[in-house]
């Protein structure tokens, strides 16, 4: 599947439902190679060293399912305000990464009707440092897992 309006509304859709519209929030929606919308919310704690990207929830059912995504929206909104698109951070785009260069994610893009568009992992991340590992392609899945 791939990235489009009815995954950023589903990202909207957990934000709303998760955090009151006065009260700042972010949350994430991804498509999964069957078609499938899974969306989770970031982990707050008072230790900022435990609190995890609004998008782990949903990398970790992805991988639960044993499911490959296919594209990924994580959305922000302050309180009072209206979502916009974030991209994944570095940390994220490391978790996506196992899922290959062509995953899509949503990016802000002021020049966009909607103020963001869609890139590939390997278009936000063209300079991925384990290409290394795999004679300067992307690392295929089977170099991220564990023997």
């Amino acid at each position: 599947m791939l990235l489009d309006q009815q995954l950023f509304d589903a990202a909207v859709a957990q934000l709303e439902r998760r955090w009151p519209a006065d009260e700042p929030g972010g949350a994430a929606a991804m498509y999964l190679d069957d078609g499938q919308i899974v969306t989770s919310v970031g982990l707050d704690n008072l230790n900022g060293g435990v609190t995890l990207c609004g998008e782990t929830g949903a990398i970790c059912q992805a991988y639960t399912l044993d499911r490959r995504v296919t594209a990924s929206v994580y959305v922000y909104r302050e309180a009072g305000g209206r979502p916009k698109v974030l991209a994944p951070c570095g940390i994220c785009q490391e978790r996506l990464a196992i899922w290959g260069p062509d995953v899509q994610v949503a990016v802000p893009d002021s020049d966009a009707p909607d103020g963001w568009s869609i890139r590939t992992l390997a278009e936000v991340h063209p300079f991925y440092w384990a290409k290394a590992f795999a004679d300067g392609q992307w690392p295929p899945t089977s170099l991220h897992t564990a023997p």
